[in-house]
C-alpha cells in the first residue's frame, strides 16, 4: 500500500511539476518580448558631445546657449532652470547631459551626454578612448571651443587638439576604425550634417539616376572619422579689437580664410557666437547629431557675410568660396603645411618657445615661417607682445618682451654707487664753478640800501608810523621785559634764600643741649 501509494503521488506530482511550465512557458516568453518592445519604444536616442578647448566658464556658456530655448516666451526661467542639470568640468574630464525637447516641449527627442575637455594634453588621452567604441562614434560629435579675447592662438590651439584626436583614434582597434571609415564616408558622401534643401553630395538627380560630385580640392584630406565643429565665442570682442588695437577687415578676412581652409580639410563646420545673441549653434549641433524635430523643421542657413554671425555647414564650404573674400591668400601652402604638422603628438600650450628642446623637423619649420602656425602668428599677433612698432630694434632680440631682474639688494646697492658717483661729481662741479657774488649785497651793507630806500612808513588806522621807530620800540621793550624777568627771578632767589636761614636759625636753637623752651617748667 505504501508502495503504491507513493508512486501515484509521484507520478502526480511529476505531473503538476511538467504542465503548469509546459503552459507559462509560451506566456513567459510573450510578456518578456512585450516589456522589451515597450522598453525599446521608451528608450531615449543617446547622443554623445565631446566639448574641447576653453575654460570652466567658456564651456559652461555653450552649454547654456546650447540648452537656450527662445522659441517657447510662456516657458518661465524656474522652469528652465529646474531642467539644468549640474556640470561638473572642474578637473581632468568634466561630465553632464541635456535632455532635447521637441517644440512643444512635451516629447523628449534624445538625450545629449556632453564630456568636457579643458587641456589638450596626452595624459588625458586614456580618458577620451573609452568614449570611442563602435557604438558611440556614429553618435558623436567632436566641439572645439575657441574665443575671441585671444584669436592670435587659434591655430596653434586648434592643431594641438587635432593632434591628441589623431593619437587618440589611431590607438583605436580595428573593429572601431572600421566604423570610422563607414562614419566618414557617410558624412562625406550623404552630407548628412546640412539643409536638405541646398543640395547634398548625392543630392542632384538627372535622367539616370543621383550623380555623385566629385570632391574638390584641400576637401576631406585629413578627415578624423569623427564629425567635428568648431565654436568661436564672444564675437562681440570683434569690434573690442577694431577700436583698441586698431584691427581691420584685411585681418579678420585673414582668419576666416585660414579657418575655413583648415577646417574643411576635417570636414568641419565653422560657427560664430555671442552672449545673449539668437544664433543657429544649437540647430548645428543638432543637425550634426541627427536630432530633428517631428513637430518644426529648422532650415540650418549659411552666412559669411556678417562677420559677427559666421554660420559654414559641413560639407557645403570649397577653395572657390574661400577665394572670392580677398586675394592673396594662399590655400595650396596652408593646407599642405597643416597636412604635415598635425602628424606629430601633441605639445603643451605656452606662449613662448622652449630653447632647451632639440631641433626637429617642425621646430625648423616654425623657423623657416613654412609651418601653418607661423605662418598665421606672423599676420595675426598679440597685441600686447608685438613690441616691434615700440621698439624698433626689438626684431633683432626676436620681439621678446622678457627682461632679466636681479635681487632686489643687488639692485638696490648698484643703485647707491650710481648715486654716490652722480653726487661727487655734482660736488666737483660746484668746487670748480664758483657761484657769482652781487657788487651790491642788501645783507652786507645795511646802510647804503636805507640811504637808497628812505624811512619806511605805513597807514595803520590812519595814522602814518615810522617802520624803523616802530621795529625800535618794539626791541626796547622786549630788552626790557627780559630784563624785569631776570630781576624779578633773582628777587625769588634772595627772598627764598633769607628764609632758609631763618629756618636753619630756629633749628639751631632747637638742638642746643640744655636748652628748653619757653615757659616750660624747669628740672
Amino acid at each position: 500500500m505504501s508502495a503504491s501509494s507513493q508512486i501515484p503521488g509521484s507520478r502526480f506530482g511529476t505531473g503538476n511539476n511538467s504542465r503548469p511550465s509546459s503552459k507559462d512557458g509560451p506566456k513567459k516568453n510573450i510578456w518578456s518580448s512585450m516589456l522589451d518592445s515597450v522598453a525599446n519604444g521608451k528608450r531615449l536616442p543617446e547622443k554623445n558631445l565631446l566639448i574641447l578647448g576653453g575654460t570652466p566658464e567658456s564651456q559652461r556658456e555653450f552649454l547654456d546657449t546650447l540648452a537656450a530655448d527662445s522659441s517657447d516666451p510662456s516657458l518661465s526661467n524656474e522652469k528652465r532652470k529646474g531642467r539644468v542639470p549640474p556640470v561638473a568640468n572642474q578637473f581632468a574630464l568634466g561630465y553632464t547631459y541635456q535632455d532635447v525637447l521637441d517644440a512643444d516641449h512635451e516629447d523628449t527627442l534624445a538625450r545629449v551626454s556632453a564630456y568636457l575637455l579643458s587641456e589638450p594634453s596626452l595624459s588625458f588621452a586614456p580618458l577620451l578612448k573609452p568614449l570611442l567604441t563602435p557604438q558611440s562614434i556614429p553618435e558623436t560629435l567632436v566641439v572645439i571651443l575657441l574665443d575671441w579675447s585671444d584669436p592670435w592662438t587659434w591655430i596653434r590651439r586648434l592643431r594641438e587638439w587635432v593632434r591628441l584626436l589623431r593619437h587618440v583614434l589611431i590607438s583605436l582597434d580595428d573593429e572601431t576604425k572600421i566604423v570610422m571609415e563607414e562614419n566618414l564616408t557617410e558624412w562625406r558622401d550623404r552630407k548628412r550634417g546640412m539643409d536638405p534643401s541646398s543640395g547634398g553630395a548625392q543630392g542632384f538627380t538627372s535622367s539616370g539616376g543621383p550623380v555623385t560630385i566629385p570632391l574638390g580640392p584641400g576637401e576631406w584630406d585629413e578627415g578624423l572619422g569623427i564629425p567635428m565643429c568648431v565654436v568661436c565665442q564672444g564675437a562681440d570682442k570683434i569690434e573690442k579689437l577694431e577700436k583698441d588695437h586698431g584691427w581691420h577687415e584685411e585681418q579678420f578676412d585673414f582668419i576666416l580664410q585660414f579657418m575655413r581652409t583648415l577646417l574643411l580639410k576635417h570636414g568641419a563646420s565653422l560657427i560664430y557666437t555671442t552672449p545673449f545673441l539668437a544664433n543657429s549653434l544649437q540647430s548645428l549641433i543638432h543637425s550634426s547629431l541627427g536630432i530633428h524635430s517631428l513637430l518644426k523643421r529648422q532650415s540650418l542657413k549659411h552666412n559669411v557675410i556678417d562677420r559677427d554671425k559666421i554660420l559654414v555647414p559641413s560639407n557645403w564650404d570649397s577653395w572657390g568660396k574661400i577665394r572670392i573674400i580677398r586675394e592673396g591668400f594662399d590655400m595650396e601652402g596652408v593646407s599642405t603645411a597643416w597636412s604635415i604638422e598635425i602628424q606629430d603628438l601633441p605639445e603643451p600650450l605656452t606662449n613662448g618657445v622652449d630653447d632647451s628642446k632639440p631641433e626637429d623637423p617642425i621646430t625648423n619649420a616654425m623657423d623657416d615661417g613654412t609651418s601653418a602656425v607661423a605662418i598665421f602668428e606672423q599676420t595675426i599677433t598679440d597685441p600686447k607682445r608685438d613690441t616691434s612698432m615700440a621698439h624698433p630694434g626689438s626684431q633683432r632680440n626676436g620681439n621678446k618682451v622678457e627682461v632679466d631682474t636681479s635681487e632686489m639688494q643687488s639692485f638696490l646697492t648698484k643703485q647707491l654707487e650710481v648715486l654716490e658717483q652722480l653726487k661727487a661729481d655734482d660736488e666737483k662741479d660746484r668746487a670748480a664753478k664758483k657761484v657769482p657774488q652781487l657788487e651790491m649785497s642788501p645783507l652786507d651793507d645795511n646802510g647804503r640800501v636805507n640811504e637808497h630806500i628812505g624811512p619806511v612808513q605805513f597807514n595803520m588806522g590812519g595814522i602814518q608810523v615810522d617802520a624803523d621807530d616802530m621795529l625800535r620800540k618794539l626791541k626796547e621793550r622786549e630788552a626790557s621785559r627780559a630784563q624785569r624777568k631776570e630781576t624779578l627771578t633773582s628777587s625769588a632767589g634772595d627772598e627764598k634764600a633769607h628764609n632758609q636761614a631763618l629756618a636753619n636759625f630756629f633749628a639751631g636753637l632747637v638742638k642746643k643741649p640744655g636748652a628748653s623752651p619757653r615757659g616750660s617748667p624747669s628740672a
